[in-house]
């Protein structure tokens, strides 16, 4: 009986862990990945903290080349004069104005050319995916566009920087891909509830594509953002300019003032110009940055439900 009471009380043998152990190679192979991407993400983000340091820093710090990724004699002269500038910020409303009536605009083309290019009982569909595609390898050039916007009227209005740009065929095919992926007995079901095809498209299609359709609003945000070039070429009135190509010509205006006054005042134009720059390019690219960790979650699965195929 004590025998038995013993071996009774005595505890259980702990169970055996199942994990499989990391072999020596992949563990170096983990390290070196993880040093890869820490030296690549240092890489990328040098550029943008030296940009930081110089904008709070001295003109003569600059001169001096002792700006690298802190700022030298500490000032904020340089963002005043800038909060000052009416043109920047009026340049600043326009790009904003732009990215959200641009956005909006392109992602109802996407959205509803997606939808029904997805449909693969819809005659003709061969021949409107073909017409798409094709305007991906082939474009009139600057010259027929030019004349083209100017024809339509459009010049010197937001329109001729907003609708040329509207529809990317990139994007068109991404969310068609999505498209194609949905489940279909969910619009069957839908309409043998008595949906039409735009009650389907708003109440069904469109909820179940959150992911694809946050990345679209991304990709579109950057291009409206950051294009300078259409408005370089369709506009003459300053007040219209988005704030890149205000920050163009302060740059191209920079230079030649340099390179004018390197005779008579040496450098110090050029530093005063580099803080200036700086200053500028930070305030244009910190909007366009707060928007990305809001959608950076739907951003890799957005693209890659919009790539496979069914």
């Amino acid at each position: 009986m004590e025998a038995f009471q013993s071996e009774r009380g005595a505890p259980a043998p702990a169970p055996r862990s199942t994990r499989v152990k990391d072999s020596v190679s992949y563990r170096v192979f983990t390290v070196v990945n993880i040093l890869a991407l820490l030296v690549i993400c240092a890489i990328m983000l040098y550029p943008f903290i030296m940009l930081l340091a110089q904008s709070f820093s001295s003109a003569g710090a600059i001169n001096a080349g002792t700006v690298n990724l802190l700022p030298v004699d500490f000032n904020v002269d340089t963002y005043k004069a800038v909060a000052q500038n009416g043109s920047f910020w009026r340049s600043y409303g326009n790009t904003v104005l732009y990215t959200v009536i641009g956005t909006t605009i392109a992602m109802v083309l996407t959205t509803t050319y997606a939808y029904v290019l997805s449909k693969r009982h819809l005659r003709g569909r061969g021949l409107l995916v073909g017409i798409a595609v094709f305007t991906m390898f082939f474009n009139g050039g600057i010259v027929p566009n030019y004349v083209l916007i100017s024809s339509l009227g459009m010049k010197n209005t937001m329109w001729a920087v907003i609708l040329p740009p509207a529809l990317s065929v990139f994007n068109l095919l991404v969310m068609k891909a999505f498209f194609e992926n949905l489940p279909g007995e969910l619009e069957e079901a839908a309409q043998i509830d008595g949906l039409s095809w735009f009650g389907i498209f708003f109440r069904i299609v469109l909820p179940l594509s959150k992911a694809v359709i946050a990345t679209m609003v991304l990709f579109y945000s950057v291009q409206y953002w950051n294009d300078w070039f259409s408005a370089f070429l369709y506009m003459d009135r300053s007040d219209l300019f988005p704030v890149t190509l205000f920050l163009r010509n302060l740059i191209a205006g920079a230079s030649t003032a340099t390179s004018e006054g390197a005779a008579a005042s040496g450098s110090t134009v050029s530093a005063i110009n580099a803080n200036i720059q700086s200053v500028t390019m930070l305030l244009v690219l910190i909007p366009i940055l707060c928007v990305y960790p809001f959608v950076q979650r739907y951003f890799v699965s957005g693209i890659m439900l919009g790539s496979v195929k069914g």
